[in-house]
């Protein structure tokens, strides 16, 4: 129901037989705020459509004083209305969403909302301020320039200057430009287009995954051993190259700590290693970048421990292939734990 639409009067009293017989249901609903003003009460008000609320002011202002009887005559047929009522309801899609906040499902709640209609609804910027910048961002790339250059005015600096960022170098000047030629846009245009990134926001289906497809293949391959992880990805390479570049640039093995680990963080990550696996690893890695990766982690700990180290994998014997897989497993479980944590980060890779 738009706001200048026709609506329903304040509630109509019956016909009183005293002194208030003559009166209109907009002049008894004038006398009942006015008395509760008199006596301290604050009446919900803004709750009230506001065409109604400019009516009763309207009201108001052109009362005349009236007697006791009228007052006392009016206050009584009020407060008869308000006990015969024995379950009251909210008003309108928005004041059914609020009582049922927690009981619909997200689905319903969403359906809800796109059939309220759009004045009584809240605005769409509100909505959209709410949204992480990430999910954002795929709906600013593919909008047009002036579109772009609306959303970031409307959102506060600080998340316009994350969406910026998050930009390529050419679009995210092409839009600060745009932005210079937005100061005659009217407001209609900028609820427009509020509502409609509301709802392609709204329209995200729900998943019923947290991360992405490629992080959930990237993560099972680190805990796989090499060959059943070449041979996965040789088959995803065969469907699918882009998906399987993305998901080798997710993965991370023992093979990659040369290139993804920092020296200093090597003594943190030797702490929480079995010396067992450390000592398997150094006696039996084989390929060129598992060997790299030896060495960068005995090159970055005391000289001491390292030579140990180098004893005691001397000592143990080549170990077994699947015994050196394993061992790669389970350090490079304790990486991603610690990274997980916080307690180490990852470097770029420049090749990824």
């Amino acid at each position: 129901m738009a706001l200048d639409d026709p609506l329903p009067d304040l509630p109509n009293f019956p016909p009183l037989n005293g002194a208030a017989d003559n009166l209109t249901s907009k002049e008894k609903a004038a006398i009942v705020v006015r008395l509760l003003l008199s006596q301290g009460a604050v009446p919900a008000l803004s709750q009230l459509p506001e065409s109604k609320q400019t009516e009763l002011a309207v009201q108001i202002a052109r009362m005349a004083p009236v007697d006791q009887d009228t007052v006392q005559a009016v206050a009584d047929e009020f407060a008869a209305e308000i006990e015969r009522i024995a379950l009251s309801f909210p008003q309108g899609l928005d004041g059914a969403l609020g009582l049922l906040d927690g009981v619909l499902s997200e689905g319903a709640t969403n359906r809800l909302r796109k059939m309220a209609p759009a004045e009584t609804r809240r605005s769409p910027w509100e909505e959209i301020d709410q949204v992480e910048a990430d999910r954002l961002l795929p709906i600013i790339e593919r909008e047009s320039l002036e579109v772009s250059a609306i959303v970031l005015s409307k959102l506060p600096t600080g998340k316009a200057a994350e969406l910026l960022g998050k930009l390529p170098g050419d679009m995210a000047r092409r839009i600060a430009i745009a932005i210079s030629q937005t100061g005659s846009v009217s407001p209609m245009v900028v609820h427009r287009i509020g509502a409609s990134i509301a709802e392609q926001l709204d329209a995200r289906p729900v998943t019923a995954f947290d991360d992405a497809p490629v992080s959930r293949v990237g993560a099972i391959l680190n805990y796989t051993t090499a060959t059943v992880r070449d041979d996965v990805l040789a088959g995803i390479e065969g469907q699918d190259q882009s998906f399987a570049d993305e998901v080798r640039a997710a993965i991370f093995t023992f093979a990659n700590i040369s290139e993804r680990i920092a020296p200093r963080d090597i003594p943190r990550i030797q702490r929480d290693l079995d010396p067992d696996d450390l000592n398997i690893v150094v006696a039996g890695a084989q390929a060129q970048a598992d060997i790299a990766s030896v060495e960068f982690i005995l090159s970055n700990i005391s000289k001491r421990m390292a030579e140990n180290i180098r004893d005691e994998a001397k000592e143990k014997g080549e170990p077994k292939t699947d015994e050196v897989e394993a061992a790669m497993i389970r350090i490079i479980a304790i990486i991603r734990e610690l990274e997980a944590q916080g307690e180490i980060y990852f470097t770029v890779n420049e090749d990824s």
